[in-house]
């Protein structure tokens, strides 16, 4: 299939490296590694059904928000990266209320209320 290339501007086969496409130099960082895991995506899905499928700022204002669904660490891995699959540390956020999480927006506070967990839910491995 010919299509343009955003990288040479020339037509060629979508197969073709046309050698203009930038390599990546970065090595994968371990959070990046760590989000790119397994582990990661299993406990995502858990969280997510946790809170119901909803975005849980969004449903504190009586809002009810099930597209674009994120799971935000509230004490960034960057932070604290031994805590990155604990239940209290993680909730359920639409695209933009994490945005404002991530710029601290949302108070952690906030959102540490709003997930309720019990003790012993936070200990249970999945």
């Amino acid at each position: 299939m010919l299509r343009s290339c955003k990288h040479c501007g020339r037509i060629h086969d979508t197969k073709v490296d046309c050698g203009m496409k930038p390599k990546r130099t970065k090595e994968p960082t371990k959070i990046n590694k760590f989000r790119w895991s397994r582990v990661w995506r299993n406990k995502r899905n858990s969280i997510v059904e946790r809170d119901n499928y909803l975005c849980q700022v969004c449903k504190d204002n009586k809002r009810y928000v099930y597209e674009g669904l994120e799971v935000h660490h509230i004490a960034p891995l960057e932070e604290n990266y031994n805590i990155k699959l604990e239940e209290s540390n993680l909730i359920t956020l639409c695209v933009n209320c994490h945005k404002k999480a991530d710029a601290n927006k949302i108070e952690r506070n906030y959102l540490k209320e709003l997930i309720k967990i019990p003790p012993e839910y936070d200990r249970m491995v999945f």
